[in-house]
């Protein structure tokens, strides 16, 4: 059985959390959470909180912006995925908003939805692949996962397939 870790002390806390930080960016609130885990005194987690940050280790619009980034550019997800990505790792909802606002601005989403798509099906031939239901719609909640917009992932996928205009139903839930 794993045994509980040791409370810290202050300078402990500090050390443990420069290790935390090294091994991967966080916000503050995700290391808030890890280091009231293993804090001796509470009060000591603010005190390091507010010696990373004013040191420049630790800041949440620099996070945000840096997670944007990457995830639009290496890992070609939309808006909607990085968003709900942001908010899992406790970025304030409304810097999260702002970040992918302004990162996504100048994003031509049908080309990354192109894009997002030859690299999912690298290999196959997409009018072929495409015209079977099942294909599509899971090409479709691929898209949708990846925090693509229902209309522009319908229009680009109505380039291969006359099915794709029935994917509106499958977003909205069966018709009454």
């Amino acid at each position: 059985m794993a045994r509980a870790a040791k409370p810290l002390k202050l300078e402990g806390l500090l050390i443990y959390a420069a290790r935390s930080l090294g091994s991967r960016a966080q916000t503050i609130s995700e290391l808030r959470e890890k280091l009231k885990r293993r804090a001796e005194r509470p009060e000591d987690v603010d005190e390091v909180l507010t010696r990373l940050k004013q040191g420049g280790y630790l800041n949440d619009q620099r996070f945000a912006e840096s997670f944007t980034t990457w995830r639009r550019e290496n890992d070609g997800f939309g808006k909607g995925r990085v968003m709900r990505d942001l908010m899992n790792r406790r970025v304030a909802p409304g810097l999260a908003k702002e970040t992918v606002e302004k990162a996504y601005q100048e994003v031509d989403e049908i080309a990354m939805i192109e894009k997002f798509l030859e690299r999912k099906f690298r290999g196959k031939d997409l009018g072929t692949l495409l015209a079977e239901e099942k294909y599509l719609a899971s090409a479709f909640r691929r898209l949708r996962g990846a925090g693509f917009s229902s209309g522009n992932s319908i229009r680009v996928l109505k380039r291969y397939a006359a099915e794709a205009e029935r994917l509106e139903e499958m977003e909205d839930g069966p018709a009454e």
